[in-house]
């Protein structure tokens, strides 16, 4: 015979696992659709900075992190903006390396995922410094300053945390590029913290 106390505890046993599911899920959302800080760039290319700027073209600097799984997304959208921008488009990815380590640990996978993008240039920032010249605090910070050093565009090429897909931002870089217009001057940074304690381990963004 069916035992009601039994079949109470089914229920509320099944209720409490949707419940769960539910808010896992809502955590999950919620922390890919938060956006980390926003560089406070400046207008001008600074003139001490050690990166290169290109005096026919515009010029793009992506900030990441070399550890941060986010970072995977950021430069599959930089791979299908150069191949858009179609040599209209000077490129840096400065990876953040925590101070006082060897610049060697910036050789992850998204190092060498980085180096496989037709002419993209790498640069390491071992000291923080161009990090701190740019105002930059979060892996992914997109930053395209034109021809003539001003800056044009601030934001992410990511449509979240992880997640490559159409976005304002890479939109926004490819239009400047071409036409020296953009609908958008600024987006939302998808990624981790540049100056985490825990940069070393990244593990913030989810995998992809």
């Amino acid at each position: 015979m069916w035992n009601p106390q039994g079949r109470l505890w089914l229920v509320l046993g099944a209720g409490a696992w949707v419940v769960l599911v539910v808010a896992g899920m809502k955590l999950v959302l919620d922390h890919g659709s938060r956006s980390g800080a926003a560089a406070v760039a400046p207008a001008v290319w600074p003139a001490s900075s050690r990166l290169a700027r290109d005096s026919h073209r515009g010029t793009l600097l992506l900030f990441a992190h070399p550890r941060c799984p986010c970072t995977r997304a950021s430069l599959g959208e930089l791979e299908r903006i150069v191949a858009r921008a179609r040599g209209r488009l000077a490129v840096t990815v400065v990876f953040a390396v925590p101070r006082g380590s060897d610049p060697g640990w910036a050789r992850s996978d998204r190092w060498h995922e980085a180096r496989t993008i037709p002419g993209v240039r790498l640069f390491v920032d071992s000291t923080g410094t161009e990090e701190g010249r740019f105002g930059v605090a979060t892996s992914g910070q997109a930053l395209f300053y034109d021809a003539g050093g001003r800056l044009r565009f601030a934001g992410g090429i990511t449509v979240s945390r992880g997640h490559a897909g159409d976005n304002a931002g890479a939109d926004a870089v490819v239009a400047l590029a071409e036409h020296d217009s953009a609908s958008w001057e600024a987006t939302p940074v998808y990624g981790c913290a540049l100056d985490s304690p825990s940069k070393g381990a990244a593990t913030s963004c989810p995998e992809r």
